[in-house]
């Protein structure tokens, strides 16, 4: 395995998805099973939305003469019209229909009175004089029409998008199949949540919070166990696991202990990146097996693995769906004044908020060390400061890329 030279993350990003594809497309019913999928191909509407006029509210149908724009008008009430059962006949001056909100307007109607402004007696309705705000009509198609292009291919698909489909009538939609991924950790000093540590073990953070990130970006995760520091265990571990994209998390670097690469190299490794000029985070490796999997080797570190997660892990997943790989910065104005940056370009944990002349602002973690589980518990995004960037005053704009966090 011949060495590579230490990447920038834009280059280290860029030769990862140089051997993703969309993966192959499969048909899934409009639901929840196409939460967050890429759509594979476009979304026609078949025909109008709504397919008729329709009352806007709850109320009386009835036709121009049957309302005054300064006194009441005495009408006769022939029928009603609700969602799913409509009336069909036409309706003629001196006539008025009970109608409730999304049913069909009648024939010869031309305004629907709301019902707070009717007084009904039996047949009767007294219409009060006219409503000037509107006529509370939905006019035929005016959400779309037919031959209207609703979802273009490529777009995620969320639950308005979801309904918006539904609304046209597709009863399954085209997506793109889920990335299978499978997250190994290594570490003879790691212990799974809820276990017994020894002395000198700590709990598996790694493992959850990667495979969690996983599921939230669309994939199917498994999680593998855990192994020591034992190179013929690992590549037994991953011989034979069906996946799209394999996972490590630790055993990254060039320590005594740090087996990972060496292990995988009986199964055919090709390194196409070895580490990257990146903090936290620089052993992040990438590859392919003989077999074609993918792998994303993560350091061990819980803030390094989850910086790189967000900068590597998300945009092969993106690629694998169909969607634009990212990452989507955003600029922030710099709460505080930072130093000025060293060789390898910086990611460092932080908190948005908005300023009172309503600017988005930035304040950093003020401890930025990669095995604080805490401080990334408490972030919402991720300031990016290039390499060699000069000392930066409180005020200054910075590329920030927010994180998903849930509210």
């Amino acid at each position: 395995m011949s060495p590579i030279r230490l990447m920038t993350v834009e280059a280290a990003r860029t030769a990862m998805l140089a051997t993703v594809a969309p993966l192959p497309t499969e048909t899934v019913p409009t639901g929840p099973d196409a939460l967050g999928r890429s759509l594979a191909a476009p979304v026609t509407a078949g025909r109008d939305q709504p397919p008729f006029d329709a009352a806007a509210m709850d109320g009386y149908a009835v036709t121009a003469s049957g309302l005054h724009d300064d006194r009441a008008v005495t009408l006769t009430v022939i029928g009603e019209s609700a969602a799913g059962r409509g009336f069909s006949r036409a309706v003629g001056d001196g006539e008025a229909v009970r109608i409730f909100t999304g049913a069909p307007t009648p024939p010869g109607t031309a305004f629907v009175v709301p019902q707070e402004n009717v007084e009904r007696s039996g047949d009767t309705a007294i219409i009060a004089p006219r409503d000037q705000s509107g006529s509370y009509f939905r006019t035929r198609g005016v959400d779309f029409r037919s031959g209207d292009s609703l979802l273009p291919a490529g777009v995620r698909l969320d639950p308005w998008r979801i309904g918006l489909a539904a609304a046209a009538g597709r009863g399954d939609l085209p997506v793109h199949r889920r990335a299978r991924v499978a997250i190994l950790s290594t570490g003879e000093e790691l212990v799974a949540p809820g276990g017994a540590p020894g002395p000198d073990q700590i709990f598996n953070s790694g493992t959850p919070s990667i495979a969690a990130l996983a599921r939230l970006w669309g994939a199917e995760v498994r999680m593998l166990s855990s192994t020591g520091d034992d190179a013929a265990a690992i590549a037994d571990s991953l011989r034979p696991v069906e996946a799209d994209l394999l996972v490590t998390i630790g055993g990254a670097s060039v320590g005594d202990h740090d087996l990972v690469k060496p292990a995988l190299e009986r199964l055919g490794l090709t390194l196409h990146v070895a580490s990257i000029a990146v903090r936290p985070g620089k052993p992040t490796w990438f590859g392919q097996l003989a077999d074609g999997r993918r792998v994303l080797g993560l350091p061990g570190n819980p803030a390094s693995a989850l910086v790189c997660a967000e900068l590597f892990l998300k945009p092969i997943l993106q690629a694998f769906a169909g969607l634009d790989p990212g990452p989507r910065l955003q600029v922030a104005r710099l709460a505080t004044s930072l130093p000025a940056n060293g060789s390898r370009e910086h990611w460092m944990r932080a908190r948005l908020s908005t300023s009172a002349d309503g600017v988005s602002v930035v304040t950093p973690m003020p401890d930025q060390d990669s095995s604080l589980v805490s401080v990334f518990a408490g972030a919402d995004a991720l300031v990016c400061r290039p390499a060699h960037a000069p000392a930066a005053d409180g005020g200054s704009p910075m590329a920030v890329l927010p994180l998903e966090r849930m509210s």
